[in-house]
């Protein structure tokens, strides 16, 4: 689950970059960029719901220290 998480942490920080390059490139014509920031908000949604989901479910816990 953990290497899950980071996998899809990383594809929301790669759509991210994404816009940003699409940003510079296109000067505001073209539609890329909101596509890349849809999918970054549809792809951090999910994982937050799948942190949450599995929380409920015991796959994974908060540590204390």
């Amino acid at each position: 689950m953990k290497t899950f998480i980071i996998v899809a942490f990383a594809a929301v920080l790669g759509a991210l970059g994404s816009a940003l390059v699409f940003l510079m490139k296109d000067k505001g014509q073209g539609t890329r960029t909101l596509n890349a920031l849809r999918l970054r908000v549809g792809l951090s949604i999910t994982l937050l719901l799948l942190i949450w989901f599995s929380w409920y479910m015991g796959w994974i816990s908060p540590r204390s220290y």
